[in-house]
């Protein structure tokens, strides 16, 4: 079942929107691990809803309980389990649609799989999830950070409003000064405004969270079929509201020739890099050792507080009331989400690279 992801440092989620309680079990996890629960809640915090006007006004603490896997503040190579409360949770703001199909939801497609759902908040199916995802991708940012490794991501896009500079000429970490998670002040307001009058507006909107991930050594990934940017792209397509993903040069590469695309080589203090970076830190499915960066798009949430046309689970034609509480932009709550999942991968091909040599 697809409830699981990594083959060595691998992890479980479990629970649903408006269960009793979210979370994930972590195997895999290296003994002797530092275990600091403070950087968990922070991170915990920046996905959390209710963090602003831009963001869904169910309220959640996401308070964690760590049950096992840590002893004396270090992880003890045991199955590491995280359990988060439900605490906000309003089922009756559900009622409405218990046997009607949302348009651009799952509430069809897991009918038909299973023959049952569960309609409150979208139950499985919610991004609700994702907080048990960034619980564990928080413990392996903190692997990861043993190696030099870092990983951050940012928000570069918001409808038509897009952050122009490069990655390379940015303070990521200013992006945690505002709202909406831009690391350019100017830019991030236009987006905040954007953001906020598409709520008045009752709609919704999408955007683009970008993310960097430094110090990666070389020779992580594998040859063929489960190559760096392939699993990246799985883990980032396996997020709510993912429509997209591109590394590297991605789509704008199709303009260039080879000969302005191709990034040179050189040795500098006996470390080899490379002059350009348009292959996004991965040749061949495995990593070179420069910056591996990405962009992720998210579609416009899908709930909107408008009234839609659409059909009951017996055909008849219905409507559906725009009722709740929802993000009117998922992309700032997205943001550790994202950083999560990319650390995942990277801490997973590290240990795989670390098994496979003598």
């Amino acid at each position: 079942m697809s409830n699981s992801y990594g083959h060595i440092f691998k992890i479980t989620t479990f629970g649903e929107s408006h269960g009793e309680a979210i979370g994930v079990i972590l195997d895999g996890c290296p003994a002797g691990l530092p275990i600091d629960r403070e950087a968990i809640q922070q991170d915990l915090d920046r996905r959390k809803p209710g963090q602003s006007k831009i963001t869904t006004q169910r309220k959640e603490e996401d308070k964690f309980q760590i049950l096992s896997g840590v002893f004396e503040g270090n992880a003890t190579g045991t199955p590491l389990t995280i359990v988060i409360a439900n605490k906000d949770a309003r089922s009756k703001d559900y009622s409405h649609i218990a046997d009607k199909y949302r348009p651009s939801h799952a509430d069809f497609t897991y009918q038909s799989k299973y023959g049952i759902r569960d309609y409150r908040g979208g139950g499985r199916s919610s991004a609700r999830e994702t907080a048990a995802r960034v619980a564990a991708g928080s413990i392996a940012k903190q692997f990861l950070s043993t190696k030099g490794v870092s990983v951050q991501a940012y928000v570069s896009q918001v409808g038509k409003i897009k952050l122009e500079v490069d990655h390379t000429q940015l303070d990521l970490n200013a992006g945690e000064d505002n709202l909406v998670r831009c690391p350019e002040p100017k830019v991030a307001q236009d987006m905040i405004d954007l953001i906020d009058q598409t709520r008045k507006n009752k709609d919704t909107i999408g955007g683009v969270v970008s993310c960097v991930i430094k110090g990666v050594p070389p020779g992580l990934g594998e040859p063929v079929f489960d190559k760096l940017h392939a699993e990246l792209a799985k883990a980032m397509m396996g997020i709510n509201a993912v429509k997209g993903f591109e590394y590297g040069s991605g789509f704008a590469g199709v303009e260039m020739n080879g000969s302005s695309h191709n990034d040179e080589f050189y040795v500098e203090n006996d470390k080899v890099k490379t002059r350009t970076n348009y292959s996004g830190g991965i040749q061949g499915g495995i990593s070179n050792g420069q910056d591996i960066y990405f962009r992720v798009a998210f579609k416009p949430v899908a709930t909107i507080m408008k009234d839609q046309q659409s059909i009951d689970q017996s055909g008849g034609k219905t409507t559906v009331k725009g009722k709740g509480r929802h993000d009117p932009c998922v992309v700032p709550r997205a943001v550790p989400i994202v950083e999560a999942m990319a650390a995942l991968v990277i801490a997973d091909f590290y240990l795989i690279n670390k098994a496979i040599k003598l």
